[in-house]
């Protein structure tokens, strides 16, 4: 698992979600969707319902990281 603030541009170690009963069954559902389709860059967006925050899902395969950007290889394979 990595989690990475896109604002900051760093790693984090331990989050909480505060989802509503609609996000998380959106979460649910995209989560459904990436697992069914795996491949590179499979990945989803689920807004909160104003649409002011986001958080991106996605699977990756350290022997296959086609399609992320650098950073997110570098996350990925050093954790930092």
């Amino acid at each position: 698992m990595r989690i990475l603030d896109l604002d900051s541009n760093r790693k984090l170690h331990n989050i909480i979600l505060y989802l509503t009963m609609s996000e998380a069954m959106e979460l649910r559902s995209k989560m459904d969707s990436i697992i069914e389709r795996p491949g590179a860059d499979n990945h989803e967006h689920i807004p909160s319902e104003d649409y002011q925050k986001e958080i991106t899902i996605c699977i990756y395969d350290e022997k296959n990281l086609e399609g992320f950007d650098e950073r997110s290889k570098k996350l990925i394979l050093e954790d930092e």
